[in-house]
């Protein structure tokens, strides 16, 4: 099988974690029992889950000109992805995140997005050609949305499936959200896009822009629920002993993405997803507890 071919346009944030017993309330102090730096920010791991799962990679992003850029395309270069739309920024400092994670794997981030908000869409048209040639492009949020727009147009105009993962949240107009093919929130940015709690079939369906657009709805412990024209269902997830959900969305994106452009059914690139999303929360970190194709064939088998 060929490789499938993946461009991701997005956000690369240094990961800046504490581990601790349990998460402080507003001006409470608590210990932390661990602190790690590694590579996140939702593009970036969403190019590593790919990258590890076969998948001929092309990363589409800005760093600064600092230590935490350094580690980024060192990432990607030891992960086989191609960095050549990579933009040093002399202006920006690469982006961060400092995350807090509890003992039940809980957790709570701060972003500062740095570099990656000062994308411009001369870095989009530098790699027209691989986006032409592409399976599927995907898009998250931590870049400006301008940007996002104007990719997922580019890969249209091309032909190129494109997925959008609404995260983090926010609020997107509906002339954004009918360039994706696939929109993959989890049920908070659903909230946030939809403006409707509770049910999730009908704040997925109130995104849907075009008759073969699908919305796929990450619900935790619960798997994840597709939603199009022609009906929706809720895919389980595999058991596994959760350890950090950090990234859990991002490998679910980078394994649905990879699903698809190889071919695969709605249903059976969902359960490929959640197969990839599992094994990455049975892991600290993002980009680093992402699986590698060998680890997510293994759990398929033991459904």
């Amino acid at each position: 099988m060929m490789a499938a071919k993946i461009v991701v346009v997005g956000s690369f944030n240094m990961d800046l974690t504490a581990y601790m017993e349990r998460l402080p309330r507003p001006g409470e102090t608590v210990g932390g029992r661990l602190f790690v730096t590694g590579p996140g920010g939702k593009g970036s791991n969403q190019a590593v889950a790919a990258a590890r799962l076969g998948a001929e990679v092309t990363f589409i992003g800005r760093v600064g000109q600092d230590v935490f850029a350094e580690s980024a395309l060192n990432t990607w270069r030891q992960e086989g992805i191609n960095t050549n739309y990579v933009i040093r920024d002399p202006q920006h400092a690469t982006g961060v995140a400092p995350i807090w994670v509890d003992d039940s794997g809980e957790n709570s981030i701060v972003v500062v997005l740095g570099a990656n908000l000062a994308m411009q869409q001369s870095d989009v048209d530098a790699a027209a050609a691989v986006i032409a040639n592409a399976d599927v492009l995907i898009c998250q949020l931590e870049i400006n949305y301008d940007i996002v727009e104007y990719a997922l147009k580019v890969a249209k105009q091309k032909g190129i499936r494109t997925i959008l993962n609404p995260a983090p949240a926010g609020k997107i107009a509906a002339e954004v959200l009918a360039l994706a093919d696939y929109l993959t929130p989890n049920e908070t940015e659903l909230e946030a896009l939809s403006g409707m709690g509770g049910a999730v079939e009908p704040a997925a369906r109130s995104l849907l822009t075009r008759d073969d657009q699908t919305v796929v709805v990450t619900v935790g412990a619960q798997g994840a629920q597709w939603v199009n024209k022609t009906g929706t269902k809720l895919l389980p997830p595999f058991p596994v002993n959760v350890v950090d959900t950090t990234g859990a969305g991002d490998a679910f994106s980078g394994g649905f993405a990879v699903a698809l452009a190889e071919g695969k059914s709605l249903e059976e690139a969902i359960t490929f997803a959640n197969a990839t999303a599992g094994l990455c929360v049975t892991r600290p970190g993002t980009a680093p507890s992402m699986p590698t194709r060998a680890e997510v064939e293994a759990l398929l088998k033991t459904r």
